[in-house]
């Protein structure tokens, strides 16, 4: 299975600056974690080449392994 697929046609997802974008339905999404534990979204902390997550509503660091994701569609404005 693909790590990033579209959510509308499940084809594999081009990184860009500003997320991931969808070539077939011309459609750009950003990339969102949820907490395993609150369903809270979380914010990603990159640090040393590793990523993990912090959650507002635990105030605890989640692992990313444990980061329920799923991809956003990004409003054009």
């Amino acid at each position: 299975m693909q790590e990033n697929q579209c959510p509308k046609c499940q084809s594999e997802l081009r990184w860009q600056k500003e997320g991931y974008h969808c070539d077939f339905c011309q459609i750009d999404f950003k990339k969102v974690a949820y907490c395993p534990d609150c369903n809270k979204e979380m914010e990603k902390l990159n640090a040393c080449g590793a990523a993990s997550y912090f959650c507002h509503d635990c105030n605890e660091l989640k692992s990313k392994s444990r980061a329920k994701t799923e991809f956003s569609e990004i409003a054009i404005s």
